[in-house]
């Protein structure tokens, strides 16, 4: 098995419907595939998704949340089975879900939509405790998921609290003003 995070090194396995379906949901449709900052493409690339879902309302937004993280963690199974990696760096999906998540409790204006992204990204990288211990500790599918979830509802949580005591109107309002 390859190291955490790796890319693949080993030779391409054979395509597969299903191995190319992973693939797709694995990559969030390609974003894994930017070949520097894949994770921080994959949080980017839940941006419109994020805005299209808000549009259906919120039962849909977390409906789509719950099979996003579904189809994620066996599509990361799938793809680091396939390629002999454990979570690899092209996985991305997890990123999106735990974009997502930061999402799910404000409303979807620009200044969230940037501020949740930012904050996730924080937290994904950072990874304090528990993120790290479950990216260290929680293995295939689900711990690819799992640690960027954790991750999320840190991100998630800080935003709330943000945009709950009114600092994210103000934060958009001074950038309107200088900009």
């Amino acid at each position: 098995m390859a190291k955490l995070g790796t890319t693949p090194t080993s030779a391409p396995p054979r395509h597969t419907p299903r191995l190319v379906a992973a693939t797709v949901i694995a990559t969030f449709f390609g974003a894994g595939f930017v070949p520097r900052a894949p994770g921080t493409a994959g949080a980017a690339a839940a941006i419109p998704l994020a805005l299209l879902l808000d549009r259906l309302g919120t039962p849909s937004y977390f409906l789509a949340l719950c099979a996003i993280v579904c189809l994620g963690i066996w599509a990361a199974d799938v793809y680091d089975e396939a390629w002999g990696t454990h979570d690899a760096q092209h996985i991305v999906v997890d990123e999106a879900a735990g974009t997502l998540l930061t999402l799910a409790l404000v409303p979807r204006t620009p200044a969230n939509l940037l501020l949740g992204f930012l904050l996730f990204r924080l937290f994904d990288i950072w990874k304090p405790w528990p993120v790290r211990w479950a990216d260290r500790h929680v293995g295939g599918g689900f711990g690819s998921m799992f640690d960027d979830l954790l991750a999320g509802c840190y991100a998630g949580a800080l935003l709330l609290i943000i945009e709950r005591t009114g600092l994210v109107a103000l934060l958009a309002g001074y950038l309107s003003s200088r900009f």
